[in-house]
């Protein structure tokens, strides 16, 4: 679960981490009230769930209340990458002197949980890592052990921080990966971590990602799980307990394995196609988990084609196929489907699906035959 900005310096907060004092508002009427409870002057900030805000024109600086009204009604209702403003974000505005990036996330080739540090933080973070692979200081981590103060010193002191938030920065440090791992999160990133020119170092953003298998553990969770700028896809997967990423195509993916479904994705766009989503369906390829799939993948009104591609490990494919046969018996498709069958048992799996082939409901036994296959169909459908 990603949550807002907003919500990321609540979560913060609750391991001591310093960020901007501000408050919410969803009309203009309120922005101008929460400027003038934080003080002139003031950032109006979007709250959408994805990055680029600032080069969008969704962060802008009011230092009266006729800026505000002009600013917060200009960003809200504003689209930003696909996602509309319902809220802004206000803050008191924060004197900078300069601008770092922190991150904790996992390390899975190492598997270790890995802290990023660089002293060139701000907008173009993507940019400074990749023109400079040295300006982005990483520490690994052991998940056993946690990280000691002195670590966190040493890595803001690798970074080049300036002196006077060295020893703030190893605190800052310490909180963070404390808010990652009792967090229960994915990721914890700051960008920028600011000094200010009072010298003091404190977040002026939070992006959180909280581990969606931890809900259990965290009922308060479910004030943060606001869907109205959402994809409606994303949101019926989700109440299905389906592993479902929607995108901009018109290919409908339904795989068996995240791994697999990252390749579907990348045979298919390599054949010309556009991926309209990342679906797993996981081990459990049975005419439930199928029925639910077809119907998430069925709702996308852009969808032309649907590509399911089952390779049966564990899982046998005749067991799979007879899932598949139950599952076109309950939901009525919009859309043709090319299905790979591969694996254990592949072909007791095609002979069940033999007598329900039809232009509509196609075989083909391979993976790459079959991306060919959607795109010819996704071309004739256009």
């Amino acid at each position: 679960m990603d949550l807002f900005e907003y919500q990321g310096k609540q979560y913060f907060k609750r391991y001591g981490i310093p960020v901007s004092d501000g408050g919410i508002a969803a009309t203009v009427e309120e922005a101008v009230d929460q400027a003038a409870i934080v003080g002139y002057p003031v950032v109006l900030k979007a709250q959408v769930r994805v990055g680029g805000r600032g080069k969008a024109g969704g962060v802008k600086l009011a230092s009266n209340q006729d800026e505000v009204v002009r600013n917060a009604s200009s960003i809200l209702g504003m689209d930003i990458k696909g996602h509309k403003v319902h809220r802004l974000w206000i803050e008191h505005a924060t004197d900078i002197k300069k601008e770092y990036y922190a991150s904790v996330t996992l390390n899975r080739s190492e598997k270790c949980n890995m802290i990023m540090l660089s002293a060139k933080g701000g907008i173009d973070i993507e940019q400074v890592a990749h023109d400079d692979q040295n300006a982005v200081i990483k520490l690994n981590v052991n998940p056993l052990e946690g990280l000691s103060l002195d670590q966190a010193r040493q890595t803001a002191e690798e970074a080049m921080l300036d002196a006077q938030a060295i020893e703030q920065t190893a605190l800052f440090l310490c909180s963070l990966y404390r808010c990652y791992t009792e967090g229960d999160c994915d990721l914890v990133e700051v960008n920028p971590l600011v000094l200010t020119t009072d010298d003091k170092v404190h977040a002026l953003d939070a992006k959180v990602t909280l581990d969606d298998s931890a809900a259990f553990r965290h009922e308060e969770w479910a004030e943060f799980d606001q869907d109205e700028d959402s994809d409606p896809r994303e949101i019926a997967a989700r109440q299905k307990g389906l592993n479902y990423v929607g995108l901009a195509g018109n290919v409908g993916i339904i795989a068996n394995g995240a791994g697999l479904a990252m390749s579907t994705l990348d045979v298919v766009s390599q054949a010309g196609g556009e991926p309209a989503n990342f679906l797993d369906i996981g081990g459990g390829a049975n005419a439930d988990t199928m029925a639910a799939a077809l119907e998430v993948i069925n709702s996308d009104p852009n969808v032309k084609v649907i590509f399911v591609n089952i390779f049966g490990g564990i899982t046998r494919c005749d067991e799979v196929a007879k899932g598949i046969v139950e599952a076109l018996s309950r939901v009525r498709l919009n859309s043709p489907i090319v299905l790979r069958l591969d694996g254990t048992n592949a072909q007791i799996g095609r002979d069940i699906l033999e007598d329900h082939l039809s232009e509509n409901f196609i075989t083909v036994p391979t993976m790459l035959g079959a991306a060919d296959k959607v795109v010819e169909l996704t071309k004739e459908a256009m």
